[in-house]
């Protein structure tokens, strides 16, 4: 029985995110469009007989209280009474608060890793029911397919895009995404899309106006971008992406990228690695 995995958990862009109402709870109807891109965290599991889960030191940032990647762990630990735990390591390269997603990533990760691991033989179906305690972003991860996303962003229907070559930069700031959501002036009552209009290549990121005024940066880095290709801000930021011809155009324009920002020569999946990795792929 293998006790090991090393896998490679990857970031997410949206192609667009439109906002058509909101719930109750306060939750926003999104429409959105999700795509992994091959910037990925390494997280290494193994199995221990001490019933504990445990961060080991690594690269993180993220404080061990706070990350989702171990509220994952201690949540299926929790709700299967399972009596084993695991040491989880992380090489962490995805940007933390830039709208890619690097700890629903994770979180998914360890939700697919430790069902094998343990044994508990749940279904991507009941993984996503899971993963939805954890956090909107996280079922996507867990089914991963690049989807088009409505409800909170928890219903998926997979779409096949092109897996194109994309630019990312990091500015190097945190986005609070509460802090966009909660907005006083951000728009929520658009017109709903279509698939079929997104294709046609309708859409855009309802959320950027605001992120422009609140955080000017990230502004600077979508009107720089502009300059070579249609570039787009991811989730609620603070990452801006723009497609290009071929690696080699990317990696030119990540030459003129000014040295305040970090940029990442990416190409997008429609798959999560992960499944991959597992032989989930025709799950």
């Amino acid at each position: 029985m293998v006790d090991s995995l090393l896998l490679h958990s990857p970031a997410k862009i949206n192609l667009m995110l439109n906002i058509i109402g909101r719930r109750n709870d306060g939750y926003h109807l999104l429409e959105t469009v999700f795509q992994f891109i091959d910037l990925c965290d390494d997280l290494q599991f193994t199995v221990n007989d001490e019933a504990v889960v445990r961060r080991l030191p690594g690269n993180s940032p993220v404080a061990a209280a706070d990350d989702i990647l171990l509220r994952a762990a201690m949540l299926l630990q929790s709700r299967f009474q399972v009596g084993m735990g695991a040491n989880i390591s992380i090489d962490k390269r995805i940007p933390i608060g830039g709208g890619l997603g690097g700890g629903s990533s994770n979180a998914a990760t360890c939700l697919l890793a430790l069902n094998q691991l343990w044994g508990l033989g749940q279904s991507l179906d009941q993984l996503s029911e899971i993963g939805i305690e954890l956090g909107a972003d996280v079922p996507v991860f867990v089914r991963g397919r690049a989807a088009w996303g409505t409800g909170i962003g928890e219903v998926l229907e997979p779409i096949e895009l092109n897996e194109s070559v994309y630019l990312v930069i990091d500015p190097r700031i945190e986005v609070s995404s509460a802090q966009i959501f909660g907005a006083q002036e951000l728009t929520r009552n658009n017109d709903p899309l279509t698939i079929r209009a997104f294709l046609r290549g309708s859409g855009s990121n309802v959320c950027e106006p605001v992120v422009r005024k609140l955080y000017p940066q990230v502004g600077e880095v979508i009107d720089w971008l502009s300059q070579y290709a249609a570039a787009r801000m991811s989730g609620t930021g603070a990452c801006v992406f723009a497609a290009v011809d071929s690696h080699e155009q990317a990696e030119a324009v990540k030459s003129r990228v000014p040295k305040q920002w970090t940029a990442y020569v990416t190409r997008a999946m429609n798959r999560n690695p992960v499944h991959q990795q597992l032989g989930l792929l025709d799950k």
